[in-house]
């Protein structure tokens, strides 16, 4: 049997001794590499126990480790701020940035709501209109716009606005016919207010008696009279009242639904392509090493003892047995493997709880509950009495 190289004692670390040398030039990674590797071999029983590996192994699994701290950590920052994150230029990295929290997520959500009443949006109101024919009380808007909107025979058209009505209620306001208006005239003249304008009626009266006579007029005219009004179902519009005359024309806003139901944002800022889209373009690059405070490498010291514990594991479970004088052993591979593995896992977890109570949300939960725990305590002090 081939007897395996084992771990000499000490390595001297260069640049290129790791797989991708994502952090050899930097000095502080270059300075640790080769004590970590020494803390890895003692760890793993050296020099009481032979360890079955080389610098170089133990040098990827220092590499990977802070790898995995970097991967972990700005996962949590994207989950953090993606909402104030997406749809911002990916060209600077972010690594050492400090994230303000935007509504620009919010505004873009509300601007589709806003798109189906008119305010606001990307989607465009189209105007048209139609000649009313006497005597007819239904109208198909479709049939309408296959002819006339030059939209493509799969769509459909949306109205959003109708164009239907009849007279102000304002300009009945002052009609002494409609059964509740009021003479300003008589009323200015009786103040010694006469020739002047009916406008002075803020003098007599709150405004909000001249909203309630709008809507009393309004409401009238609907129940009362039919006013003007209409209905629309499956895009056949029914109005009323009947149309009586064939010199009417009626005027609407309309929407086609293929560009209400674009889910491609096709506003000019978005037109580069070097914007945020997903979590996997956001600018985060690798991790400065000589950056990451003590906390953080204690942490990869450890992930890297355990990826080299299962890096051990998987090299004695080649050679299962060794001999040694006058007979031969069995190696403990499938416990360094399953060790390894566990303690990986642990680690992980760990970390990951450590980000998600500094998140933000978890930040300001924990200053809310300071507040309120402070707030308690102050009203238990007694309070002075003052005796003059």
């Amino acid at each position: 049997m081939a007897n395996p190289i084992i771990w000499p004692g000490s390595s001297s670390f260069t640049t290129g001794s790791t797989p991708f040398g994502f952090y050899d030039t930097d000095a502080q990674f270059a300075s640790d590499a080769d004590k970590v590797a020494k803390y890895c071999a003692i760890k793993l029983g050296y020099p009481i126990m032979d360890v079955e590996l080389q610098d170089i192994q133990l040098y990827a699994c220092f590499e990977e480790s802070v790898s995995v701290y970097s991967e972990e950590l700005y996962h949590a920052k994207i989950k953090d701020n993606y909402l104030s994150l997406e749809g911002s230029p990916t060209g600077s990295a972010l690594n050492n940035i400090v994230i303000v929290p935007t509504l620009n997520s919010i505004v873009n959500l509300a601007d589709t709501y806003g798109s189906q009443i008119g305010v606001g949006g990307t989607t465009t109101f189209y105007t048209g209109s139609l000649d009313l024919v006497a005597g007819q009380q239904v109208y198909d808007m479709q049939t309408w716009a296959s002819a006339s909107a030059s939209m493509s025979p799969s769509d459909r058209v949306v109205i959003q606005r109708i164009f239907y009505m009849g007279n102000p209620a304002i300009n009945q306001y002052y009609d002494p016919y409609i059964g509740g208006s009021i003479n300003y005239q008589g009323a200015t003249e009786n103040f010694g207010f006469a020739s002047y304008s009916p406008g002075l009626n803020f003098v007599l009266f709150p405004i909000y008696w001249d909203i309630s006579r709008i809507q009393q007029i309004e409401m009238s005219n609907q129940v009362r009279r039919s006013a003007y009004s209409f209905e629309m179902t499956n895009n056949k519009l029914r109005l009323f009242p009947k149309p009586e005359t064939q010199d009417m024309r009626l005027w609407f806003e309309y929407s086609l639904k293929s560009e209400m139901s674009n889910i491609i944002d096709n506003s000019p800022y978005n037109s580069d392509l070097g914007r945020i889209t997903n979590p996997s373009n956001v600018p985060y690059g690798k991790i400065t090493y000589s950056q990451i405070n003590n906390p953080g490498r204690q942490w990869i010291y450890e992930y890297t003892l355990a990826l080299a514990s299962e890096l051990l594991g998987l090299v004695r479970g080649k050679y299962a047995t060794i001999d040694i004088p006058g007979d031969e052993t069995t190696l403990n591979s499938a416990d360094l493997i399953s060790k390894g593995k566990d303690q990986q896992q642990a680690l992980r977890e760990r970390l990951r709880q450590d980000f998600e109570d500094m998140s933000r949300q978890k930040q300001l939960e924990r200053k809310q509950t300071e507040n309120q725990t402070l707030s308690e305590t102050l009203n238990q002090v007694p309070m002075m009495i003052y005796i003059v």
